[in-house]
């Protein structure tokens, strides 16, 4: 009878639960941080999905300082109609839609109260400079250095322009390529509302 009880015993022993630590291992906290992090990209995603280009009210001001050092600011120039294109030298309408744009600046630059600002988004330096240079641009060109800019207008790809009249105000956004007829008629229209 002893050796029974004491093999029960040794069996209860051995099924007894063991201990279980508190708190969760580092690959699970690993994982749970992993999880998190994605969550965070996905919801940051969807929020700017729902979010739309300025099409009226008041522009976001930036700087923006040109290839030759020259920087504007948005708010330094009421009083004038301001064309902003944001463009990259790896998109193709940008490239069909390039002379355009030098020819709306030819018509208009010397008029004193039209400025085109180029802003190159997510490209090299050496990039946009080639693209300014094949294309014989004069107008003032610089990088979204950290894609500020484009962030500030929620660009979704290029080209993208926006017409901003004398009192600081998105007037016209243009989705896609611009022509000459496109831009000239809401710069005439602008100007002649002053």
């Amino acid at each position: 009878m002893t050796d029974v009880i004491n093999e029960l015993d040794f069996l209860q022993e051995e099924d007894a639960p063991t201990e279980k630590r508190a708190g969760l291992s580092p690959g699970s906290i690993v994982l749970l941080i992993g999880i998190v992090a994605v969550a965070a990209v996905f919801g940051v995603m969807l929020a700017r999905q729902n979010q739309t280009q300025p099409e009226s009210g008041a522009a976001p001001t930036f700087s923006l300082t040109t290839f030759d050092g020259t920087t504007y600011n948005l708010a330094d120039l009421r009083g004038k109609v301001v064309i902003i294109n944001f463009w990259a030298s790896w998109c193709g309408p940008c490239r069909v839609e390039a002379p355009d744009l030098q020819t709306v600046w030819e018509k208009y630059q010397d008029r004193g109260d039209v400025l085109l600002l180029g802003v190159a988004y997510t490209d090299t330096e050496d990039g946009a400079k080639a693209f300014i240079a094949e294309y014989s641009q004069t107008y003032p060109n610089g990088m979204d250095l950290g894609t500020r800019i484009s962030d500030a207008y929620n660009i979704q790809g290029v080209p993208e322009t926006f017409v901003i009249d004398q009192h600081g105000n998105v007037a016209k956004f243009f989705y896609a390529r611009v022509t000459v007829d496109d831009l000239s008629a809401e710069i005439d229209r602008l100007l002649a509302t002053g």
